[in-house]
């Protein structure tokens, strides 16, 4: 398969095999073939319709990946000769982009009447019909088709879209009565708020609706001053400070909430994170404990006040009391019990204690953190047997520790220093089967002989690349589902923000719909995280819905998305470089977001230093050019360019040359003159900056993601292993 992939060019493959591949292919998934309709547990006939359509049976949705220029024929032969629903959807569709090109009259030809066809978007069709107008400088027949909407459709979202247009203050304030979760009603108070600040209810309504939306804090600020707030209000106030990192204001605004276990917790904390009142901070950590003893904050709380304790043995006392008192919590208060007792030198209280952790509390996160302590030590001492038994427990008690696999993947390591093959090959199968999305699958790919490229060749290798095509949002009504599909993405947003109640407690069908939501405005960086935040969930039935959620491609998709294909494609064809590796290195350098700099000033997707820019600007002889670092085109000239470069440098080693592009050559070349590198695991392990570590292990983690999620051969090819349920052996067997 490595000549294979290494000649393959990288096409963008659209239509029935796109969607063969992206709704078929459970990639990594025990429940291969499961159908996405089943998943989502969808019944109305609409929904059913999508459901269909995710199994190929649209041709209209695949296309809003293509330009407006290339899709324009393609949809006026389905607008005329197509099967409904794809015929009205493509008429929509089609006179969307002529709208946006600003042909009214085509646009208004392929919409009137459409909304008798095509009822599920029937307001905003009439929406449509009056930009076309518009555009044609009908401004009578425009406002009659929004006010059509008004009559027709009041309790509809895209209502708020008329209302605002026409832009009556008694239309404004029905707005802001009835959907005050709308962006649009958003804007409304904004610009009410900038002729008159002093209107706290409106404030009230951002600090609730839109707390997630730039320049919020500064409502906040301004709010905060107003003197008749209640209870509630205060409440308001802090959840949005707190959801911004305002945690010191949020402190002094949940101070005047009501007093809630919630409430007292982050009044606390942002104290102490804050700083400046470590008293006032204990006090409210003690009224907690106090007021609300079987709460879950407490446990937290207990917690933080053994942090705060001076002289350490002094916390003792509230480790013990969330012991016996907040069993989901304890083995964290065991862990700071042994280490206090190391701390004091008291040696044989420590080891009953880090005893207890592992008997008592063995399927927790401390305990696999101390396993994989004494693993790596015992290991280090070449005691290769003996890391392999403390190494398994963290596998097969705690599967779902973010150490799982890296413990499957060096009991195959280490099984291999022993002699003994074929448990290492089992393992290495385990590893792969049970933890598919893990950097360590990949390793274990490379040591099974599989074709998916290592450190030294997976620069050369030019995979088949198969685009995804959007998932069915699991949560949201038909419409709003209808048009994210479609590529409305501002129509979307607006139907979705106006349904979406639930931003404090989402469910995680709401929370991964929002997280797709956030993809497909360009806001990468958190959608990238609403999404992978999942995983987090503390409920044992949230996390059994998580379980199920993550064995679909559509999850693993929409957390490694693929933004900037095609300026990717280019320069990395031109740099000879992998393109999935400088995907790979860009989700990690940015999220994908075009304009973030760091705090050294890296700026960009490939988080490029200006000075750097300027060097490689000189190098590659583009002094008469412009250079915009924040420009997608440019940042990847550049960025691919150094990568090459970094490539260059260590005989296109791409393992130096990533932790190059991060820590720089100079370290590099310390690593190597200091540390062992037979072994390219081994080297991994031991470089001495964890940032650096970490770095690499994530961008090639990044890479075999990408891989196996848009690479059909290798994706088919995990799928085979995740049907095998390899059983991980045990040491002496």
């Amino acid at each position: 398969m490595l000549k294979k992939l290494q000649q393959k060019p990288i096409p963008l493959i659209a239509g029935a095999a796109l969607f063969a591949f992206s709704a078929g292919a459970m990639v990594s998934a025990p429940q291969i073939g499961k159908s996405l309709g089943q998943w989502l547990n969808l019944s109305s006939n609409q929904t059913e319709q999508l459901s269909d359509a995710s199994k190929a049976n649209s041709s209209v949705f695949p296309l809003i990946s293509q330009s407006v220029p290339e899709r324009s024929a393609k949809l006026a032969e389905i607008s005329q000769n197509g099967r409904s629903p794809d015929r009205e959807r493509a008429r929509y569709l089609l006179a969307s982009d002529y709208i946006d090109t600003k042909q009214g009259q085509k646009a208004l030809e392929l919409l009137t009447g459409l909304e008798k066809d095509y009822p599920v978007l029937a307001p905003y069709i009439l929406l449509k019909q009056a930009q076309a107008q518009d555009l044609l400088n009908q401004d009578g027949k425009a406002s009659d088709l929004r006010q059509q909407v008004l009559k027709q459709y009041p309790q509809e979202a895209a209502v708020v879209k008329a209302k605002y247009l026409i832009a009556q203050p008694k239309l404004h304030d029905s707005a802001i009565a009835q959907f005050p979760s709308n962006p649009l009603t958003w804007e409304i108070i904004r610009k009410r708020l900038q002729e008159n600040p002093n209107q706290p209810p409106l404030q009230l309504i951002l600090a609730k609706y839109a707390y997630n939306q730039p320049g919020i804090v500064g409502v906040l600020d301004q709010l905060v001053k107003q003197p008749n707030l209640k209870a509630a209000d205060w409440e308001t106030i802090g959840t949005a400070y707190w959801d911004n990192n305002q945690f010191t204001k949020a402190a002094t605004a949940y101070a005047n909430a009501p007093k809630t276990a919630r409430n007292l917790y982050r009044t606390a904390r942002g104290l102490q994170v804050g700083g400046k009142d470590r008293e006032k901070a204990i006090a409210t950590y003690n009224q907690l404990a106090e007021q609300f003893p079987e709460a879950r904050e407490t446990g937290t709380g207990l917690l933080r006040l053994a942090e705060m304790a001076n002289p350490r043995k002094n916390a003792l006392p509230y480790l013990d009391r969330v012991i016996v008192k907040f069993p989901e919590q304890a083995s964290q208060a065991v862990v700071k019990k042994a280490e206090i007792f190391q701390a004091l030198n008291d040696n044989k209280s420590a080891q009953q204690t880090w005893q207890q952790l592992i008997t008592q509390y063995s399927k927790s996160e401390e305990a696999a953190e101390y396993r994989w302590k004494i693993a790596q030590e015992k290991a280090k001492a070449r005691d290769y047997a003996t890391a392999w038994k403390w190494a398994t427990p963290i596998v097969t008690e705690n599967p779902n520790s973010i150490l799982a696999p890296r413990a499957g993947f060096w009991v195959g390591k280490w099984a291999n220093n022993l002699g003994k093959e074929q448990e290492a090959k089992t393992a290495y199968e385990y590893v792969i089967s049970n933890f598919p999305y893990s950097y360590y699958a990949w390793r274990s790919a490379n040591m099974l002989g599989l074709n998916v490229g290592d450190f030294k060749n997976v620069r050369q290798l030019k995979p088949e690349v198969v685009p995804h095509q959007r998932p069915i949002p699991p949560a949201g009504s038909d419409s709003f589902k209808e048009l994210y599909l479609l590529g409305q993405d501002r129509d979307a947003w607006l139907q979705w923000e106006t349904e979406y109640l639930n931003k404090q407690q989402p469910t995680i069908p709401e929370q991964f719909t929002e997280g797709l939501m956030r993809l497909a405005r360009g806001e990468n960086l958190s959608g990238i995280n609403l999404i992978s935040k999942l995983e987090d969930r503390e409920t044992p039935e949230e996390q059994a819905q998580y379980q199920e959620f993550s064995k679909q491609i559509t999850y693993w998709q929409a957390r490694y998305p693929f933004p900037y294909l095609r300026e990717i494609e280019k320069w990395s064809s031109d740099r000879q470089l992998n393109p999935l590796l400088v995907t790979a290195l860009m989700r990690q350098e940015s999220r994908f977001e075009p304009k973030i700099k760091s705090v050294a000033g890296a700026t960009g997707l490939m988080q490029v230093m200006p000075e750097t820019g300027k060097w490689i600007v000189s190098k590659i002889k583009l002094d008469n050019k412009t250079i915009d670092l924040e420009n997608p085109n440019d940042n990847i000239m550049l960025g691919t360019w150094y990568l090459d470069h970094t490539h260059e440098q260590y005989n296109n080693n791409s393992m130096l040359a990533i932790a190059s592009y991060n820590a720089g050559p100079g370290n590099v070349s310390r690593w190597l003159q200091t540390i062992p590198n037979q072994d390219p695991d081994e080297f991994v392990e031991a470089i001495p900056f964890g940032e650096t570590k970490n770095y690499v292990r994530q961008v090639f983690g990044n890479y075999w993601n990408y891989l196996r999620l848009y690479n059909p051969e290798i994706s088919n090819l995990v799928a085979k292993y995740s049907t095998q349920h390899p059983r991980l052996p045990t040491a002496g067997e």
